[in-house]
């Protein structure tokens, strides 16, 4: 039933646990998934396709249990996350057409710029700041931005939604990371769309690490719900450089 042996299946749910845990609070759980993938034996297309399917469950997973405590109204996102979802879907499309060679070498330093933000900016905390963008505009600009970028390439985007809630939506850390995860799931469904196109995922192995990711999603959740900024700021700050060197050594 299974594409893998039971054995690497085990070791495919620990990896999907602990990357929905670490995904719900901070995002950056593909540096988990992924590369379990393309050790089980998945060809890049294939693992890419597959993490999309078990990634859509973990943040699903997080969205509602974030919503659920009052930190986010999901209704208000549909529209924002449609946008994402189309944007994704664009993104994926696009991948043989734009530069993204380039993209790859910019976006460590992107994520390097991001950890040192939110390493650095005093007074970020779960209180809201000041708005430098009305709701209408950011889902207009900043959304589809953030998701054509996840169906582009897709490592760190979890950050750079984070970046946007906080710098320019104003919002404070844990609703930031509360809002970011229906976004997560939307972007996540329009990259999957275009990657099954080209290569089916592994279904039966991309539903069970889904479940897994539910799990791990609901711990990491609530963790965060419970700690918040204090959790969220300097694991946010460690996804982000330890995604930043990964991506440098795979380059170098």
């Amino acid at each position: 039933m299974f594409e893998v042996s039971f054995d690497v299946l085990l070791l495919l749910l620990s990896a999907a646990f602990a990357a929905g845990f670490i995904d719900a609070i901070s995002g950056g759980g593909g540096l988990i998934t992924l590369p379990a993938l393309l050790m089980a034996g998945a060809p890049p297309i294939t693992a890419l396709s597959t993490n999309k399917v078990q990634g859509l469950f973990g943040a699903a997973s997080a969205a509602i249990s974030y919503a659920r405590a009052g930190h986010v109204n999901l209704r208000h996102q549909v529209g924002a996350a449609a946008l994402a979802f189309l944007a994704s879907l664009l993104g994926a499309l696009l991948v043989s057409v734009l530069p993204t060679d380039f993209i790859r070498w910019l976006l460590p330093l992107l994520l390097v710029g991001i950890a040192l933000f939110f390493a650095t900016k005093k007074g970020l905390n779960d209180t809201d700041r000041l708005q430098r963008m009305t709701p209408l505009v950011f889902s207009l600009t900043l959304v589809p931005l953030c998701a054509a970028y996840d169906g582009l390439l897709g490592p760190g985007a979890g950050s750079f939604y984070m970046l946007a809630f906080v710098s320019l939506a104003g919002y404070g850390v844990l609703k930031a990371t509360a809002h970011t995860k229906l976004l997560n799931f939307a972007s996540n469904a329009g990259a999957l769309l275009a990657f099954a196109v080209v290569a089916p995922p592994w279904v039966f192995t991309g539903l069970a690490m889904g479940g897994a990711q539910i799990v791990g999603a609901q711990f990491g959740a609530r963790l965060a719900q419970r700690i918040g900024s204090r959790l969220i700021k300097p694991l946010l700050v460690l996804v982000s450089l330890i995604l930043a060197a990964k991506l440098l050594w795979d380059m170098l």
